[in-house]
């Protein structure tokens, strides 16, 4: 990626305001990402626990920096097969962020997820000193669990239990940060919505791993200890809630989201919401940050929306061989190098017109 000049970071974070500091590592793509003091630097309209943030503790900028790009990634994994695949081209991703549609509300939930993801998981291994394992003195003692026989296993709460609580804070303390007022209103609401949305699908789903403790490989006591989802989860969960989304439009006071629709039940926190609709993102457009689907691959045999139909938006596909190379025949030397042949496989493509 080519780095950015400063008249073209100042050009992005005109446009995208008031998007906040997330929004513009989003747009400038991963040179300011990569060094987080740049950040605190070049974004001087931070203020309160942002701008404290970035002064007294930048090593949590810089795991706030590598959840965004996590989410991203994971954001380029689930729609992977869609016409609209989470291209990070910078002037292309700054129009998606612009607007209310559908895959604005995940790009903000699942980068918002994260951001609590990463900042959870340096707390575990040590590396913020600020956080570290899960305290667990003030969790409700556990109920002991009934084994395969009669007795019943005790069990208690130990190791090393991942802190998302400090990971949801400092996720929420970055990525709800305080927008202007005025026509922003319900843009503001919406996206707040979507950044919550994201950060639940990491808090509310922690799970319980533990070990058992005992002589001759007995379970008399088990320790145990929360855990976060693996990430992949969370993208899977968020997008099932991307496909399930709610349209909204802005109540009359300003400060409330109606469902569109009759008799639509109201969207709960765990939902994504939109108050737009998407362009089809057929064709090239660079107002809607829309790259078109032209010369993607495609499946010619599925019926979903990989599909050569559905992703090459009906203009047909044609067929093409490639010949590529790749590593084949690896062996381990000792010590300690791996060497591998180069071998020429053909591939079958399906291609969109």
């Amino acid at each position: 990626m080519i780095p950015l000049s400063r008249t073209q970071l100042a050009l992005f974070f005109i446009l995208l305001c008031p998007v906040n500091i997330i929004g513009l590592w989003w747009a400038v793509g991963s040179p300011l990402v990569m060094d987080p003091n740049s950040i605190c630097r070049k974004t001087k309209r931070l203020a309160g626990k942002q701008a404290e943030l970035c002064q007294s503790q930048p090593e949590i900028v810089n795991e706030v920096a590598k959840g965004a790009k996590l989410g991203v990634r994971e954001c380029q994994y689930q729609f992977r097969f869609r016409r609209w695949n989470c291209t990070s081209q910078n002037k292309y991703f700054g129009k998606i962020l612009q607007q209310d549609i559908r895959e604005t509300a995940f790009v903000y939930a699942i980068t918002a997820a994260g951001v609590t993801h990463t900042v959870t998981q340096a707390c575990s291994m040590g590396e913020l000193l600020q956080c570290g394992c899960e305290a667990t003195r003030s969790r409700a003692p556990p109920k002991p669990t009934t084994g395969t026989g009669t007795e019943s296993v005790k069990w208690e709460w130990g190791g090393c239990g991942d802190d998302v609580e400090f990971g949801y804070e400092k996720s929420k303390q970055f990525m709800d940060a305080k927008r202007k007022k005025g026509k922003s209103d319900i843009r503001t609401l919406i996206d707040l919505h979507n950044n919550e949305a994201g950060r639940l699908a990491v808090r509310h789903y922690m799970r319980t791993e533990c070990k058992c403790h005992g002589l001759s490989g007995s379970c008399t006591l088990r320790t145990c200890w929360k855990k976060m989802p693996h990430f992949r989860e969370v993208g899977d969960r968020l997008l099932e809630r991307f496909n399930g989304a709610f349209k909204v439009m802005g109540g009359n006071d300003g400060k409330t989201l109606i469902p569109v629709g009759q008799n639509i039940k109201p969207p709960d926190k765990q939902d994504l919401i939109y108050s737009a609709e998407s362009p089809d993102f057929c064709l090239p457009n660079r107002k809607t940050g829309s790259l078109g689907t032209r010369g993607r691959v495609c499946n010619s045999t599925a019926m979903d929306v990989s599909g050569c139909d559905l992703l090459c938006c009906e203009r047909g596909y044609r067929d093409e061989t490639l010949v590529f190379e790749e590593n084949c025949l690896c062996r381990f030397h000792w010590c300690c190098v791996v060497q591998c042949k180069k071998c020429s496989v053909r591939k079958e493509l399906s291609l969109c017109f």
